[in-house]
């Protein structure tokens, strides 16, 4: 009987110095979220990134035609997500990482019934999200578009759902303009 404990305690020391070793060797597994979500084609097009509505919310400036005399250069809400790992980098070093991707998804005003593009809803007067109207995203890559600061622009279109699958690079004058002009001394954000 001595025997038989001695042998189980033996056979179970071994079982869990394999597992030390197995463990101290083992690389970790980087998880899918720390990877860029910017996935292209073998056409150099953009893929339209999933599960962008689970990454952190960071705002949802809106700009609607009745405060702008009906003609707002974007006349919806922008919602803008961007992933944590991405967010966490930019508050610590005032730049986003290579592989960042900041994805604007727009919705039109609801319904406004007021000249200022407001409406009455149970919460109060204001401004309240409508329809799916467009996604743009924004991809920090310095290789493969080291000409615009490092960033390049993608619109999957402004139109209703649903968003096109894959996309080429904006031209300049669509949003990099634009991007360079006013915000190139904050990364281009």
């Amino acid at each position: 009987m001595q025997k038989r404990q001695y042998l189980v305690a033996a056979l179970a020391a071994i079982a869990f110095i394999g597992m030390a070793i197995a463990l101290f060797r083992a690389k970790p597994v980087v998880a899918q979220s720390e990877r860029s979500a910017a996935v292209f084609a073998s056409d150099g097009k953009l893929t339209l990134p999933k599960g962008y509505r689970t990454w952190v919310y960071v705002g949802g400036p809106v700009t609607p035609n009745g405060l702008n005399n009906g003609k707002a250069g974007f006349p919806e809400f922008h919602n803008v997500y961007i992933q944590a790992q991405n967010v966490e980098a930019y508050l610590k070093t005032g730049s986003f990482p290579e592989g960042a991707v900041i994805v604007k998804e727009l919705t039109r005003v609801l319904d406004p019934t007021f000249r200022d593009g407001s409406r009455t809803e149970p919460s109060g007067r204001g401004f309240f999200n409508g329809e799916f109207n467009g996604i743009d995203v924004t991809v920090k890559d310095s290789k493969r578009v080291s000409k615009t600061n490092g960033w390049g622009f993608f619109t999957f279109g402004h139109h209703r759902l649903p968003y096109d699958k894959t996309v080429a690079e904006s031209p300049t004058t669509v949003c990099t303009g634009c991007h360079m002009a006013n915000v190139a001394k904050t990364d281009m954000t």
